[in-house]
Protein backbone atom coordinates (compact mmCIF):
# COMPACT_ATOMS: atom_id res chain seq x y z
CA UNK A 1 0.00 0.00 0.00
CA UNK A 2 1.45 2.94 -0.99
CA UNK A 3 0.26 7.06 -0.72
CA UNK A 4 1.31 9.08 2.69
CA UNK A 5 0.46 12.11 0.78
CA UNK A 6 -2.37 11.18 -0.88
CA UNK A 7 -5.83 9.76 0.09
CA UNK A 8 -5.05 6.88 -2.73
CA UNK A 9 -4.20 3.60 -1.88
CA UNK A 10 -2.88 1.14 -4.24
CA UNK A 11 -2.68 -3.03 -4.26
CA UNK A 12 -0.59 -4.66 -6.35
CA UNK A 13 -2.28 -7.67 -7.57
CA UNK A 14 0.00 -9.50 -9.42
CA UNK A 15 1.30 -10.80 -5.97
CA UNK A 16 -1.81 -12.59 -5.75
CA UNK A 17 -1.30 -16.60 -6.20
CA UNK A 18 -4.83 -18.09 -6.71
CA UNK A 19 -4.47 -21.79 -7.35
CA UNK A 20 -7.25 -23.15 -10.20
CA UNK A 21 -7.93 -26.09 -8.42
CA UNK A 22 -9.85 -23.97 -5.28
CA UNK A 23 -12.46 -23.47 -8.23
CA UNK A 24 -12.70 -25.56 -10.80
CA UNK A 25 -14.70 -28.64 -10.28
CA UNK A 26 -15.77 -31.69 -13.08
CA UNK A 27 -18.95 -31.62 -15.17
CA UNK A 28 -20.64 -33.09 -17.64
CA UNK A 29 -22.21 -32.09 -20.64
CA UNK A 30 -23.40 -33.86 -24.30
CA UNK A 31 -21.25 -33.95 -27.12
CA UNK A 32 -23.28 -31.49 -28.94
CA UNK A 33 -22.92 -28.96 -26.08
CA UNK A 34 -18.78 -29.64 -25.92
CA UNK A 35 -18.32 -29.00 -30.26
CA UNK A 36 -20.62 -26.44 -30.01
CA UNK A 37 -18.54 -24.90 -27.03
CA UNK A 38 -15.22 -25.81 -28.59
CA UNK A 39 -15.91 -24.09 -31.72
CA UNK A 40 -17.11 -20.97 -29.89
CA UNK A 41 -14.36 -20.59 -27.16
CA UNK A 42 -11.38 -18.32 -28.01
CA UNK A 43 -8.71 -19.05 -26.42
CA UNK A 44 -6.73 -22.23 -26.96
CA UNK A 45 -3.43 -23.32 -25.17
CA UNK A 46 -1.64 -26.65 -26.68
CA UNK A 47 0.29 -27.99 -24.00
CA UNK A 48 2.87 -30.45 -25.26
CA UNK A 49 3.13 -34.17 -23.03
CA UNK A 50 6.20 -33.79 -21.18
CA UNK A 51 6.42 -37.14 -19.19
CA UNK A 52 8.14 -40.41 -18.08
CA UNK A 53 5.09 -42.26 -17.93
CA UNK A 54 4.84 -45.33 -20.10
CA UNK A 55 1.54 -46.42 -20.00
CA UNK A 56 -1.70 -44.45 -21.79
CA UNK A 57 -4.10 -44.65 -19.46
CA UNK A 58 -2.52 -43.94 -16.24
CA UNK A 59 -1.72 -40.87 -17.72
CA UNK A 60 -5.03 -40.10 -18.63
CA UNK A 61 -5.87 -40.75 -15.02
CA UNK A 62 -3.05 -38.31 -13.89
CA UNK A 63 -4.60 -35.60 -16.04
CA UNK A 64 -7.72 -36.13 -14.70
CA UNK A 65 -6.97 -35.93 -10.81
CA UNK A 66 -4.06 -33.17 -11.74
CA UNK A 67 -6.95 -31.04 -13.29
CA UNK A 68 -9.72 -31.90 -11.89
CA UNK A 69 -11.25 -32.09 -15.22
CA UNK A 70 -14.31 -34.93 -15.92
CA UNK A 71 -13.08 -37.44 -18.61
CA UNK A 72 -16.61 -37.27 -21.17
CA UNK A 73 -15.34 -40.25 -23.75
CA UNK A 74 -17.27 -43.29 -22.42
CA UNK A 75 -14.74 -45.78 -20.90
CA UNK A 76 -15.41 -48.47 -23.55
CA UNK A 77 -14.06 -46.15 -25.75
CA UNK A 78 -10.78 -45.74 -23.61
CA UNK A 79 -10.44 -49.76 -23.11
CA UNK A 80 -8.21 -51.93 -25.20
CA UNK A 81 -4.91 -51.19 -26.51
CA UNK A 82 -3.85 -50.05 -29.80
CA UNK A 83 -0.80 -47.51 -29.26
CA UNK A 84 -2.72 -44.17 -28.98
CA UNK A 85 -5.86 -42.65 -27.38
CA UNK A 86 -8.02 -39.55 -27.68
CA UNK A 87 -10.40 -37.88 -24.78
CA UNK A 88 -12.67 -35.29 -24.17
CA UNK A 89 -12.25 -33.62 -21.10
CA UNK A 90 -14.86 -31.15 -18.93
CA UNK A 91 -14.40 -28.90 -16.04
CA UNK A 92 -16.81 -25.50 -14.69
CA UNK A 93 -15.34 -22.86 -12.39
CA UNK A 94 -17.74 -22.28 -9.94
CA UNK A 95 -17.89 -18.90 -11.28
CA UNK A 96 -19.66 -20.32 -13.91
CA UNK A 97 -16.45 -20.53 -16.20
CA UNK A 98 -16.58 -23.94 -18.63
CA UNK A 99 -13.01 -25.36 -19.55
CA UNK A 100 -12.60 -27.96 -22.22
CA UNK A 101 -9.31 -30.38 -22.74
CA UNK A 102 -8.92 -32.84 -25.89
CA UNK A 103 -5.91 -35.50 -24.82
CA UNK A 104 -4.12 -36.73 -27.77
CA UNK A 105 -1.74 -39.27 -26.77
CA UNK A 106 0.23 -42.05 -28.51
CA UNK A 107 2.41 -44.92 -27.43
CA UNK A 108 5.35 -44.88 -29.76
CA UNK A 109 5.91 -48.54 -29.99
CA UNK A 110 8.72 -48.51 -32.40
CA UNK A 111 10.48 -46.98 -29.42
CA UNK A 112 10.19 -50.50 -27.01
CA UNK A 113 8.04 -51.21 -23.90
CA UNK A 114 9.56 -48.57 -21.71
CA UNK A 115 8.95 -45.19 -24.61
CA UNK A 116 7.87 -42.51 -22.84
CA UNK A 117 3.96 -41.45 -23.65
CA UNK A 118 4.07 -38.32 -26.64
CA UNK A 119 1.53 -36.14 -28.11
CA UNK A 120 -0.65 -32.99 -26.97
CA UNK A 121 -3.26 -31.55 -25.07
CA UNK A 122 -5.45 -29.21 -26.12
CA UNK A 123 -7.43 -26.34 -23.69
CA UNK A 124 -10.25 -24.24 -25.03
CA UNK A 125 -12.07 -21.38 -22.20
CA UNK A 126 -13.65 -18.18 -22.93
CA UNK A 127 -11.03 -16.60 -20.91
CA UNK A 128 -7.14 -16.75 -21.36
CA UNK A 129 -6.67 -16.66 -17.72
CA UNK A 130 -8.65 -20.39 -17.85
CA UNK A 131 -6.85 -21.97 -20.76
CA UNK A 132 -3.41 -20.88 -19.40
CA UNK A 133 -4.22 -21.47 -15.73
CA UNK A 134 -5.35 -25.33 -16.69
CA UNK A 135 -2.19 -25.39 -18.93
CA UNK A 136 0.20 -24.95 -16.22
CA UNK A 137 -1.46 -26.93 -13.89
CA UNK A 138 -0.70 -29.52 -16.50
CA UNK A 139 2.50 -28.80 -17.04
CA UNK A 140 3.04 -28.93 -13.48
CA UNK A 141 2.00 -31.99 -12.82
CA UNK A 142 3.04 -34.01 -15.53
CA UNK A 143 6.87 -34.07 -15.04
CA UNK A 144 5.99 -36.16 -11.50
CA UNK A 145 6.82 -39.71 -11.68
CA UNK A 146 4.73 -42.64 -12.26
CA UNK A 147 4.55 -43.85 -9.12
Amino acid sequence: VSGAASDRNCVVLSDIHIDIMDYIQPATCTDAEFRQMWAEFEWENKVTVNTNMIDLNDYLQHILKSTNMKCLTPEKALSGYCGFMAANLYARSIFGEDALANVSIEKPIHQGPDAAVTGHIRIRAKSQGMALSLGDKINLSQKKTNI
